[in-house]
């Protein structure tokens, strides 16, 4: 094993976030079902149809960060959903656990999800697989 410190801790930050996208866009798919995910958006002021974008960038998103694939690009493009998720438990109060949550984890997420986007892909990434390959064949 060759990978340096940064590339690991990469590489655990990337699965990390990734599987929580994943669990959150599988969450309100099959626990919550998307009509009560729509209806929970519309009642936070958005419109209904951008719990489905959210729940499609969560999923795709939490995918390609495991994968290692455009990780620092999905990483910035995934902070705009925190920021809604932040703008809707702003009122709550800082601890998530406080009751509808508060507003530590959205912005601890967001966070992690800037720190993943400086960082890059890390370790064991398809991503840096294929950029090898490419550089191989030049």
């Amino acid at each position: 094993m060759n990978e340096r410190p940064h590339e690991l801790a990469a590489l655990v930050l990337r699965l990390a976030l990734g599987t929580m996208y994943l669990s959150h866009a599988l969450w309100k798919i099959f626990t919550l079902s998307m009509p009560v995910t729509v209806n929970f958006f519309v009642a936070q002021g958005f419109p209904g149809w951008t719990a489905y974008a959210v729940v499609a960038a969560e999923l795709i998103g939490g995918v390609l960060l495991i994968a290692g694939v455009q990780v620092r690009a999905v990483a910035i493009l995934l902070i705009p959903i925190l920021l809604g998720a932040l703008k809707v438990h702003l009122p709550n109060g800082f601890v998530f656990s406080y009751p509808n949550g508060g507003w530590e984890y959205a912005a601890f997420l967001i966070v992690t999800s800037a720190v993943q986007a400086l960082l890059g892909e890390g370790a064991y990434a398809i991503g840096r697989a294929a950029g090898r390959a490419r550089l191989a064949h030049a």
